[in-house]
């Protein structure tokens, strides 16, 4: 497992908590409308393939964000990411 090299400063730290707070509005926001969409095809079955289309848009970009975070967070801190087949 790779050792960070330096510690982060207070700037690096606050940038890295901006950036998560701003991760955790857009899912919070993407479940928000999966949820909205989910209970409506209840109702109205048409819905579903609207919400079907949704999840799929969102669930990717969902995953991209915490994908450029994870590597922000590296970055900041140092460390290396893992090759494929590195031993632990």
């Amino acid at each position: 497992m790779n050792e960070p090299n330096r510690p982060l400063s207070p700037e690096e730290v606050i940038e890295l908590q901006k950036k998560f707070s701003e991760i955790k509005h857009g899912i919070n926001n993407a479940l928000a409308v999966m949820m909205a969409l989910s209970e409506m095809s209840q109702r109205r079955p048409d819905y579903a393939e609207k919400l079907a289309t949704t999840v799929l848009a969102k669930a990717p970009q969902i995953v991209s964000n915490l994908q450029e975070f994870t590597q922000l967070l590296n970055e900041k801190a140092g460390i290396k990411p893992a090759t494929v087949g590195e031993s632990k």
